[in-house]
């Protein structure tokens, strides 16, 4: 059973009643981010029970030491640690001088919390009966501020019942957290000053190895019937400051303390004046305040939903899925720093480690791409030609050469930091993703420049590799790729994986074409690309012939492509007849066993048909769906979206509208039974997918923007915007029919199930 507590609701999500229980797992969906730093949902106040705590800065991590009991060469040094970071939200409240803390309260009632993503506010309210017989109503408000993205703002108002009471707020800054998962206990912090003023205070710390310099930084103030109360002098330790306020206040009446504080980095300021910039921080937003900043966030918020939006009419449950999946999505990354890339957590949680998996180029860059504009894809293609360098010496130490290029599965600055040894060296279809999204980047925004200038040397890496990865059969008569993993995790080191085998063929004619591309119209970057790179062409002679001549696997029997050498050897029993009480099987199953079965984690020959859904006819992904879909167990949140698209495109709207409700609803509802380790980011973009290209059918064919749009019966309508080429193009759909509508100056045409239609500024069309 999927976990329920969550209540249905078009822009908020919201919970209702105190359960311990569940406590961890709303920490990560009410999380909060605004692309330069994020924190998981925990209680400013102190709180005994289970709890996660996380606060996280953008870019900033750990190289924790890889922990194996035995080496090989070009295994990963390091697992890059998401670190939690100093923790600014906390407040230590004493009523009468005892703790408040939920867990030890008497009662705790009247509960609720309400992400409401309209405005980008977390808001928590109850009514406790303190183990000290005091009885209390709190609201507390929390955003972290879009416009001034280094800091976070919080509102805690504590109204006393019945009986007057002595209250004491402690807003404190702490430097002295761990993570969650460390291999050897490490220090990951190195506090090197701590001061305060007045009602101010700053912790200074740089990370242990990587030398991140931050400052974390506090401002408190507390009103009582509308006067500010001083502050008593400030309490610190080795790695904590606090600001100490008391009041006595009367029954049914409310104090409220407001806090500010967050983060200034060295990524930002130069290294000595990140207490200087962080107290102007302060100074602006004192003179601002809460209520003016907080207009500002709306404000903010409301101009990412207008572009953004996706609008479903006649499902709640629905319309709350996409919105909470967009909503993460802009708070984990807006596209303003090309430094930053999409964590597969976000600022959620620590499980994966790392920023970056291939989840950009595949799910990711699609989202940016249509919701904001070229300049941040871009800036997600520059982010790896940043680090080809990187990816050559990745490569070079697992005994490639030649500049051969093999893309981190993991990382933070452009080296590999995955530590398990089948991924690691094994899953390298990573490389080929990200080819296909410099090709989608052109496709979608016909801005070509991008290649000349930076990705036609990313795709001759990544060709050099493909061709060196290869080996020739002699009895086979074909090139082979052995020892591999495909998408699908739950089968290693196996030979021949038809995904990965098609995209090295793929990627090796794509860029010989962009070779000539390159040759025949930029010809001053050609050349130096040529001079650079010392490419040859007998070399491109080489790559040809290992794309002809490619090994695929494929079953006359069934007449599908089979997923890698040996799958017909497996016991092909469908998931429909696997018993319920062995679910999810990564869960309830060995290694051993999961390895021998035929169950598929997320699509694999089926991403194939995805990427390349040109090259195969309709009856083809049908005869291809109805094989392996029966095989897959969906135990990567990757997977729903992918098949939701291609069930929608076989017409298959009862399926594609199920596969949508788990991919929109996975955290949510938590599908997987590990949402307390923090949300699916990445695959959230995934989502955005299954309704604009699963239902609205939205291609680029033929260089125009193609439609091919269909209906769930559960819903009314449904309406996106997506930029195309500097073209807002407002689709909505009902069953009866769609209508078009271009926001701009310039008209477009366009496709509708296969027919043109001109669109033209501010012009409803319908069809």
């Amino acid at each position: 059973m999927n976990q329920d507590y969550i209540k249905a609701d078009k822009w908020s999500i919201i919970e209702e009643g105190f359960d311990q229980e569940n406590v961890k797992s709303s920490e990560s969906i009410f999380s909060i981010g605004n692309g330069a730093m994020g924190q998981r949902a925990n209680f400013e106040e102190t709180y005994t029970g289970e709890t996660f705590q996380g606060s996280y800065i953008a870019g900033v991590y750990y190289p924790d030491k890889t922990r194996v009991g035995w080496w090989k060469n070009g295994y990963p040094e390091y697992f890059a640690k998401v670190l939690n970071a100093p923790n600014w939200i906390g407040i230590n409240i004493y009523i009468n001088d005892v703790a408040l803390d939920l867990a030890t309260c008497k009662k705790v009632s009247g509960f609720r919390r309400e992400l409401n993503m309209k405005g980008g506010i977390y808001t928590r309210c109850f009514q406790a009966v303190t183990s000290n017989n005091v009885e209390i109503d709190v609201i507390v408000k929390r955003f972290l501020s879009l416009d001034i993205d280094e800091v976070g703002a919080i509102s805690y108002n504590v109204k006393v019942l019945k009986t007057d009471a002595k209250i004491v707020f402690e807003p404190y800054l702490d430097g002295g957290i761990t993570n969650e998962d460390s291999n050897w206990d490490d220090k990951f912090w190195n506090i090197t000053n701590i001061t305060s003023a007045n009602n101010r205070a700053f912790i200074e710390a740089h990370t242990m190895k990587t030398n991140f310099q931050t400052c974390t930084f506090m401002q408190a103030s507390l009103h009582y019937n509308g006067k500010e109360v001083s502050p008593k002098p400030a309490d610190r330790s080795e790695s904590f400051v606090s600001i100490k306020f008391e009041q006595n206040v009367k029954a049914n009446e409310s104090v409220v303390l407001t806090k500010f504080g967050g983060y200034t980095v060295e990524r930002n300021h130069p290294n000595k004046e990140l207490t200087s910039v962080a107290n102007l921080t302060l100074d602006k937003v004192s003179d601002l305040g809460f209520e003016s900043l907080l207009e500002k966030q709306k404000a903010s918020w409301a101009s990412i939903w207008e572009m953004s939006d996706i609008v479903i009419e006649g499902d709640i449950k629905a319309q709350q899925g996409i919105r909470f999946n967009i909503f993460q999505l802009n708070q984990t990354y807006l596209g303003t720093d090309s430094r930053l890339n999409i964590g597969p957590k976000g600022f959620t949680g620590e499980k994966y480690g790392g920023s970056t998996y291939w989840d950009t180029e595949a799910y990711c860059i699609p989202f940016y791409m249509a919701t904001k504009d070229d300049k941040v894809a871009r800036k997600l293609l520059k982010y790896r030609y940043n680090h080809l360098e990187k990816a050559i010496a990745n490569a070079k130490k697992l005994g490639f050469f030649n500049g051969a290029a093999l893309y981190p599965m993991v990382t933070m600055n452009g080296e590999e930091c995955h530590n398990e040894w089948e991924i690691t060296f094994e899953e390298i279809h990573r490389n080929g993703a990200i080819a296909f999204a410099i090709h989608n980047y052109y496709r979608y925004t016909g801005d070509y420049s991008y290649i000349p200038e930076m990705g036609l040397e990313v795709l001759i890496g990544i060709a050099r590799f493909w061709h060196q990865r290869v080996n020739f059969s002699e009895e086979k008569g074909k090139y082979v790729m052995l020892g591999v993993t495909g998408p699908n995790e739950y089968e290693n080191n196996v030979h021949n994986n038809w995904y990965t085998n098609y995209l090295a063929k793929w990627c090796i004619n794509y860029t010989l074409t962009q070779l000539d591309k390159v040759k025949s119209g930029y010809a001053d970057d050609y050349h130096r690309i040529i001079g650079k790179t010392k490419l040859t062409d007998r070399e491109c002679e080489k790559w040809k012939n290992v794309a002809d001549e490619m090994y695929f696997p494929y079953s006359k029997k069934y007449g599908v492509f089979l997923q890698q050498d040996g799958f017909l050897d497996k016991d092909l029993v469908r998931v429909d007849e696997l018993p319920k009480t062995e679910r999810p099987i990564n869960q309830k199953w060995s290694w051993d066993r999961i390895l021998r079965s035929p169950y598929i984690k997320q699509a694999d020959v089926l991403q194939g048909f995805y990427f390349f859904e040109e090259d195969f006819s309709l009856e083809d992904l049908e005869k291809h769906f109805d094989f392996y879909e029966p095989f897959t167990v969906h135990e990567s949140s990757l997977s729903p979206c992918v098949h939701s698209i291609q069930a929608a495109k076989l017409g298959r709207m009862e399926q594609a509208y199920n596969f949508y409700l788990r991919t929109s609803r996975l955290d949510l509802d938590d599908y997987n039974k590990e949402v307390e380790e923090g949300l699916h980011i990445t695959s959230m973009a995934g989502t955005w997918m299954s309704i604009v290209e699963g239902f609205g059918g939205m291609r680029v064919v033929d260089d125009k923007l193609s439609f091919k749009p269909q209906i769930p019966n559960q819903w009314k309508a449904y309406s996106f915007k997506v930029n195309f080429r500097d073209r807002i193009i407002k689709v909505h759909v009902t069953s009866e029919n769609v209508s078009f509508q271009l926001i701009g100056s310039k008209e477009v045409s366009i496709r509708v199930n296969g027919k043109k239609v001109e669109l033209f500024p501010d012009k409803l069309i319908t069809v």
